[in-house]
């Protein structure tokens, strides 16, 4: 950590600390100085310090080509058929086995904390290799071609385990697969190795913004060019997952008029984050990155403003998969519960209400689901996926959050209470109708 985060976090701490110990002394009681200290230590804390960016890692990757690496196209099917390949099937079955033996477990207790635990982050990374089926295989990585659809398979999976440790999981790979599908073969040669290991960076793909009615196409974060051929970012971003611990950015900013994408790492100068835990995905410890005139290189830059359209649609088909996992969640808990729960002398289930209500959540699952499969399908072949990618990020917006509703009622009581998974379910649902970047297939 350079010697400008240590201070700063060093004085963060102290503060903090002082302020604790003075709330405990017994002397501000006689002086009736309780409620003004505990008032100072309560809006020290209930927003999070502002710190500096993470300890940023010296990125230098490997030797430089001559020109970037690009995965080719899925093979076209005349046919949709959704039937995974046995490949992807391995790889979905061990995602569920770790969603349901690593994350399931541990989620209520991430939920509460409001971070993810370091095990699961680690293992995610050297048992699932969530950040290596999108990295070309000169990388260290394992795909040749695109693999959306297999990488919506691995977000639903791991939805289903908990969604807030999803998101928290598969952060970094949303930084790792911009990478491979749109930088240039420096960008790539410098990151892209760091991701391939067991040592991964935290990363994020920041591109939400704190106002009503966000508009990815209309930002407030802005881009300047500078005299010696850079660029300046100003702005904010909002909810960015482990933004306190990431080491790489990918930053949404209005440049000229037109969206575009920056690479920034956590140790520019300039960078600030602040806590902002949400109602929901609270095991992803979500924050705020402020970027006040921070400036990167001319190598900065990813992509160009297609590339930009085709993140956001990538981005919402990831959302839509988590959506769809994470109502697969609810829908498995809520049929034995209704089975087994009693009321006048029978299953509630036996119930028509309670019935319907059941089955549409699994028509409005299937629905959803199979918009998402094949959204990644023509994704993954090169063919136009923006009707598909708006139609699931629609589905799944309402239904996910009916779906998670339906499943606080058919509980009833239970339904309220943290004993039961479904209400953190239910508030995690609700981020698939407000979420932009942050995942990315």
């Amino acid at each position: 950590m350079s010697g400008r985060n240590r201070r700063g976090r060093d004085a963060m701490g102290v503060g903090l600390a002082a302020l604790n110990r003075l709330a405990g002394v017994a002397l501000i009681d006689k002086l009736r100085l309780r409620k003004p200290i505990e008032r100072a230590v309560f809006e020290s804390t209930k927003a999070g310090f502002r710190t500096l960016g993470a300890a940023n890692r010296t990125f230098s990757g490997a030797k430089k080509r001559n020109a970037p690496e690009r995965p080719g196209p899925a093979p076209a099917r005349d046919l949709f058929d959704l039937t995974p390949t046995d490949e992807q099937k391995m790889i979905v079955d061990a995602t569920r086995e770790f969603a349901a033996e690593q994350l399931r477990p541990v989620a209520g207790v991430a939920d509460a904390d409001g971070t993810a635990p370091d095990t699961v982050l680690k293992r995610s990374v050297t048992e699932l290799g969530v950040t290596l089926v999108g990295i070309p295989e000169s990388f260290g990585g394992m795909g040749n071609e695109r693999s959306v659809t297999t990488g919506v398979l691995v977000a639903e999976a791991l939805a289903h385990g908990d969604m807030g440790l999803a998101v928290a999981c598969l952060a970094p790979a949303a930084v790792s697969n911009a990478l491979v599908l749109w930088g240039d073969e420096t960008q790539q040669a410098t990151y892209l190795p760091s991701f391939a290991g067991d040592d991964v960076p935290g990363a994020a793909l920041a591109v939400l913004e704190a106002r009503p009615l966000f508009d990815p196409f209309d930002l407030r974060t802005t881009a300047t060019r500078t005299p010696g051929g850079g660029f300046r970012l100003a702005g904010s971003k909002s909810l960015v997952p482990r933004a306190a611990t990431a080491e790489l950015f990918v930053v949404a900013a209005e440049l000229e008029g037109k969206p575009a994408l920056f690479l920034v790492e956590s140790g520019t100068s300039g960078i600030q984050i602040e806590a902002e835990p949400g109602m929901g995905l609270r095991a992803a410890s979500t924050g705020r990155l402020i970027l006040e005139d921070v400036d990167v290189p001319a190598g900065a830059l990813l992509g160009n403003a297609d590339s930009y359209a085709d993140c956001i649609r990538l981005s919402r088909i990831g959302w839509a998969a988590l959506a769809c996992g994470t109502g697969r969640a609810v829908l498995d808990y809520v049929i034995p519960y209704v089975n087994e729960r009693k009321a006048f002398g029978e299953p509630i289930s036996h119930r028509q209400a309670v019935a319907f209500m059941v089955a549409n959540i699994a028509i409005e699952l299937e629905g959803a689901r199979l918009t998402t499969l094949r959204a990644a399908a023509r994704a993954e072949q090169g063919k136009s996926f923006a009707r598909e990618a708006g139609l699931a990020r629609r589905l799944t917006a309402e239904y996910g959050m009916q779906i998670g509703s339906n499943g606080v009622q058919l509980l009833g009581g239970h339904g309220y209470v943290k004993e039961h998974p479904v209400e953190r379910w239910y508030r995690d649902l609700r981020a698939a109708a407000v979420m932009e970047g942050v995942v990315l297939v």
